[in-house]
């Protein structure tokens, strides 16, 4: 029997016509009438029957009524426990990540998740292989978030397609991305600094300027990422070419390169081995050289309260980040 069928009964036991169950149903008389015809027809007994200008419900009616009364709290009581559960952060969550960020946020944001889902889930035990965290205590709903990391030489919006979260490190496709009706979520802005290496004569600087460094070899990134774009505002500010003698995707590879004395890179400032490594940075003046690092979704998938729960793990991640580097 129809659910909506059995609620019009009820309602009309209760309220006695036609027309009130009607208004209250908010459908037309007729269409009552013929949910009733049709729910007499299914239960093979007689439900109304006429009493003064009204109807009442036959006995059967009554006993039908009953079970559209005990029907609907069970409906009820199970929208109840789906909104409570739906209001827990469980499920399965993936996010990706450009290399350079999965190192910088990923292991404080594992662990962060599993904090703040020790509380809801049961006591969380340590990730599993392939960064999936949160086990659930018994009879609990586990959170279970799922890293990758991915070298990307488009845009990034078009990753929000396959993951529910796409940690970015430019804005430079931000139009694109508010066309598709993306949630941007800004986590932090990093320097990019001019790596050297430890023996050049422009290691003893404090900082280096566009024309300091404008007739030097580069060893450069994919063209059209941050690093690559820091590069063409060195040609804008000087007025001259830059010379990129390599190119590599791996921010490995490139510090690699330097140490060994083939160019200078631009490297972020978080993540750039410095120590012993036969490499120095410098912070580049007069130009803008830093990268902006947000968290792309769909508008459907940031009303979710897991992705909320890690979107809350990456903005604290961030700022601790920010904080130990003495960055704004």
């Amino acid at each position: 029997m129809d659910v909506r069928r059995l609620g019009i009964l009820r309602e009309l036991g209760e309220r006695g016509s036609v027309g009130a169950t009607a208004d209250a149903m908010k459908i037309t008389p007729s269409a009552v009438s013929q949910q009733l015809k049709t729910l007499e027809r299914e239960a093979g007994y007689r439900l109304v029957e006429p009493a003064g200008r009204g109807v009442v419900l036959t006995e059967a009616g009554r006993a039908l009524a009953r079970t559209a009364t005990e029907i609907a709290t069970a409906i009820e009581r199970a929208e109840g426990a789906w909104r409570e559960f739906m209001a827990q952060p469980a499920g399965r969550v993936t996010l990706t990540t450009f290399p350079t960020g999965a190192e910088m946020l990923l292991p404080g944001v594992l662990t962060r998740v599993a904090d703040l889902t020790a509380g809801v889930v049961g006591r969380p035990g340590p990730g599993t292989p392939g960064g999936v965290v949160g086990r659930p205590g018994p009879g609990t709903p586990a959170l279970e978030l799922e890293c990758s990391d991915v070298e990307v030489t488009g845009d990034y919006g078009e990753l929000t397609t396959d993951h529910d979260v796409v940690v970015s490190d430019t804005p430079a496709t931000s139009s694109t991305w508010h066309e598709r009706g993306l949630q941007v979520v800004p986590l932090m802005t990093e320097p990019l600094d001019v790596a050297v290496p430890q023996d050049h004569p422009l290691a003893a600087r404090r900082t280096l300027s566009p024309k300091d460094v404008a007739d030097e070899p580069w060893i450069g990134v994919p063209q059209g990422q941050p690093f690559d774009q820091v590069l063409e505002k060195v040609v804008a500010a000087t007025g001259e070419p830059v010379r990129v003698v390599q190119r590599f995707a791996n921010n490995g590879v490139v510090e690699a390169m330097v140490a060994g004395g083939h160019g200078l890179a631009i490297l972020p400032r978080f993540t750039t081995r410095v120590h012993s490594n036969g490499l120095v940075t410098k912070p580049l003046t007069g130009v803008r050289a830093q990268r902006e690092i947000s968290a792309l979704l769909r508008p459907d998938r940031y009303e979710r309260p897991s992705v909320r729960l890690v979107l809350e793990a990456l903005q604290a991640e961030a700022q601790a980040v920010a904080d130990a580097h003495g960055a704004a």
